[in-house]
């Protein structure tokens, strides 16, 4: 018998983060907070989720900031 098993990305969900500013660049209004969840899938069928990569990016300067490297700014506004 034949199993296919791995992992796979699951959709993005995208938020913009208003009148937080970018840390390297200094523009306002130009990140998005990104959050996108990895799946465990048998036959092609998610199971459950693996984990969830969250990651914030500036449309200006395209600089990506990871969850550890949120300013105090992008954590708040990520809460509301």
């Amino acid at each position: 018998m034949i199993f296919f098993f791995g992992t796979r990305l699951g959709k993005q969900s995208i938020r913009q983060l208003a009148n937080v500013a970018c840390p390297h660049c200094r523009q306002r209004g130009t990140l998005a907070a990104i959050s996108q969840p990895n799946y465990f899938h048998l036959f092609w069928l998610p199971l459950f989720r693996v984990q969830t990569l969250r990651f914030a990016e500036c449309s200006h300067c395209k600089r990506a900031y990871y969850k550890e490297e949120f300013s105090k700014e992008m954590r708040e506004a990520i809460l509301k």
